[in-house]
Parts: C-alpha cells; sequence; structure tokens
C-alpha cells in the first residue's frame, strides 16, 4: 500500500469523513484574491488579517519546507433546514456550527493522533491546522479534491453540501496530488440573493463588514444600525447562504455526536439569554464556540434580536439590561426598547436615564432624534403599533420586516 493510501485508511479509522491531498507547486491564486480583500477593506475589523497576510498568501509562507497539505474533513450537516428556526422570533438563532461541541477541539485530537501515526508509519516533518493559524483552508481544500468555493465564498461538497468542517496536514512527504474540483455553481444565484444584508458586492466576493456572521462573532462594540433589523434573531453566525445551496440536497445528517446540537441551544429563549450574567454564560457555552466572543458581545446580539421581535413580553429583558455593566449592551437595550416601546412611553422612560457613557448616550440621542420610519422601519412592539393605532396580531408580527420568515433569509467555519 502506498504512503498515501495508508494515511487515507487511517485517516477514515479516526473518524475524518473526507480526504484529499493538493499540490503546493501549483499557482495559487487565493494569495492575490486575499491580499485583494484585505487592500480593498472589506475584511473589516480584523486586524490579524492585515497583520499575518505575508504568512496566508501561499501555505509555504507558513512553512517553506512543506511539501504537499493533507485535507481533512468533517461532515457537520443538520437534520433540518436552519432557516425555519428564523421563525421564531422570541427564541435565538445560533449557527449551525456552534450548536454542539467545538470543532476545532474535536478535529484537533484527530489530527494529531493522525499526525502521530504517520510520524511513526512515514517518517517525516509536519504541522496540523485548524482554522486558527494563518492558513487558507479552503483554497487547499479546493485543490486536493474536497470541493470548490462557491459564490459565497464557502466550500461545496457534492458529497455533504455546505457542511464541512476543515482541518489540515503540512508534510514533508511529497505525496500524490488529487485533482482540484472544478467549479458546479454555474448560473446559481441562490447563495448571493438569499444574503439578508448583500454582503456579496459580486459572485465569490464577500464584504465582511456587512456580514451577519462577522458582525455578530468578529465585530466588536455596537453593530452599525442599518444591519441590525436584517439580523431578525440570529444571535451567533448566520446560515442563510449555506443553507441555500441546492447541492445540500446530498447533504448527510452529521454521524459525529459531538457536532449534534445541544437541546439547550436549539431555539434558546431571548428572555432568558438577556439574563445571562458572566458565570452562567460560560456555564452554558462550554467547550462551545460561542464562548470566545464573551458574555457582553453576545448579550448585545441578543438584545437586538429582542428588538426584533415584535414581542412587548420582552420589553422587561430589555429593561433589564439598561444597568448592565457594560456599555456594549446597556446601548443594545436601548434601541431594543426604541423598537419594541411606544413613542411616549419611550420617551418616559429616556426622561429616566442617568447613562453617562459616550457611546450609549449616542444611541439614545439617535434612536431619539430619528422617526422609526428613517431607520428602515417602525418600532415593532404591540404597544409601539397601539401608540400608532394600528392593532397588531402575532402572524402580522412574525412576517413584517426585512428579515421575515419569507423574506430574505452566512458562519464560515473552514478558513
Amino acid at each position: 500500500m502506498s504512503a498515501k493510501a495508508a494515511i487515507q485508511a487511517k485517516a477514515l479509522e479516526l473518524g475524518f469523513e473526507a480526504f484529499g491531498v493538493a499540490d503546493l507547486d501549483q499557482p495559487w491564486p487565493a494569495g492575490e484574491r486575499l491580499q485583494g480583500f484585505v487592500a480593498d477593506g472589506r475584511h473589516g475589523t480584523m486586524e490579524w488579517m492585515e497583520t499575518t497576510l505575508d504568512r496566508r498568501i501561499h501555505p509555504r509562507a507558513m512553512w517553506p519546507d512543506a511539501r504537499s497539505a493533507i485535507v481533512l474533513g468533517l461532515n457537520y450537516g443538520p437534520d433540518h433546514d436552519p432557516r425555519l428556526a428564523l421563525e421564531a422570533r422570541s427564541s435565538g438563532n445560533i449557527s449551525v456550527y456552534a450548536q454542539g461541541d467545538d470543532y476545532h477541539e474535536v478535529i484537533k485530537k484527530r489530527l494529531k493522533a493522525l499526525a502521530r501515526w504517520m510520524v511513526a508509519a512515514h517518517p517525516c516533518e509536519l504541522k496540523v491546522f485548524v482554522d486558527t493559524a494563518p492558513l487558507m483552508e479552503k483554497p487547499l481544500a479546493q485543490a486536493s479534491g474536497l470541493g470548490w468555493q462557491g459564490k459565497h465564498t464557502n466550500l461545496v461538497s457534492r458529497a455533504f453540501g455546505s457542511w464541512l468542517f476543515l482541518g489540515v496536514i503540512l508534510t514533508t512527504l511529497d505525496l500524490p496530488a488529487d485533482v482540484e474540483t472544478v467549479d458546479h455553481c454555474g448560473s446559481c444565484r441562490a447563495c448571493l440573493d438569499i444574503c439578508p444584508t448583500d454582503a456579496f458586492p459580486a459572485p465569490y466576493k464577500l464584504d465582511a463588514r456587512k456580514c451577519i456572521s462577522y458582525l455578530t462573532i468578529e465585530h466588536a462594540g455596537a453593530i452599525p444600525r442599518e444591519y441590525r433589523a436584517a439580523m431578525g434573531n440570529r444571535i451567533y453566525g448566520c446560515d442563510d447562504c449555506l443553507a441555500a445551496c441546492p447541492w445540500n440536497k446530498f447533504a448527510q445528517t452529521a454521524q459525529e455526536a459531538a457536532f449534534h446540537a445541544r437541546e439547550t441551544l436549539k431555539g434558546p429563549s431571548l428572555a432568558d439569554l438577556a439574563e445571562l450574567d458572566d458565570a452562567a454564560f460560560r456555564a452554558l457555552f462550554s467547550k462551545s464556540p460561542v464562548k470566545r466572543i464573551g458574555r457582553d458581545r453576545f448579550v448585545r446580539n441578543v438584545l437586538y434580536a429582542v428588538g426584533n421581535s415584535g414581542e412587548d413580553a420582552l420589553i422587561a429583558a430589555a429593561r433589564g439590561r439598561l444597568w448592565d455593566e457594560a456599555p456594549v449592551v446597556r446601548a443594545a437595550a436601548v434601541w431594543a426598547l426604541s423598537r419594541l416601546m411606544g413613542g411616549e412611553a419611550f420617551a418616559a422612560l429616556r426622561a429616566t436615564s442617568v447613562e453617562a457613557d459616550p457611546d450609549v448616550l449616542d444611541e439614545w440621542r439617535a434612536v431619539s432624534s430619528s422617526p422609526p420610519s428613517s431607520m428602515g422601519e417602525y418600532p415593532q412592539g404591540e404597544g409601539a403599533a397601539r401608540e400608532r393605532g394600528n392593532p397588531v396580531h402575532a402572524a402580522s408580527a412574525l412576517s413584517r420586516g426585512p428579515s421575515g420568515p419569507l423574506g430574505h433569509l452566512p458562519s464560515k467555519p473552514g478558513g
């Protein structure tokens, strides 16, 4: 058995479900694309992309001695269309990849086991990577035959659809490369057209500054007002562009139990999540990728979802956060209340505020001085509607707004 065949057999034995080898001597246009992405500022506040750019432009920039890249995949396919959760506006919607255990830990453990076996069976030097080092896994996955980068810039697999976690081993072994996957997107625009914030300026180009996954996970501070309503109940990541891909008809439900959604993270109550302190947040998201963004950023996201809920019952949850220790949370609470409360009630609440933080004061001024229509739509709470003389029913509250369940419905693990 060849070294490559033996490594593949061992990888499958360890539970990996996709395997390929990329030739590091072939042309690498991904480096040029990344340079353009950063030069255009489309990476937003992810400054680490700038500081590590020289190491990202080619796998050998990371390690000059590498001869081959072994790319491995694990399926995390959901057992349902994740967009259905967007209809439950009083519940939080967490991206599929983050509803189970942290994929970094699951994959890293298997990569290290494979690496130990490789060094013993086929003496070599190697390095393992799981989405945390300056290495572009998705172009390597395409070069190794695992799939292709679709118009949403994520990997698409003919066997697993949009749902593959990736890990990479760079090695000094000179292994036969697999055939690079060709693009099978054709004229399809499903992933582009469904994006609730129009984050794709062109096919195969993402503007992270508009992407809900970036905004809810990577972006610190207040999320720009023009994207908040479109977030709907998405409180960590977004699966819309992934879920819209027609190749998901071949997708399979994840076999790895660690990737199955925890019961506590299947549509958790926004009211309960708004009450989380740091200890409760850490307990709820133990061994979860959500934990890395911290409690304050997460509750900020929850409060934007509260503001989009149209539920009077959530006013109390938002009011309780007006005295939160974190300014970013207090500011999000102000925005949420401006959308749920009637104008008179909100003005009375504003009059009682003793806020001193400049960012929170800016939020009070912005929502107090701008009529609701200038922010894209009217406040959604029943109290606000009654003040305008309009009756509101649950069904109409669910369907209203740019991200309603029947309107425009991207987390991007894998580099």
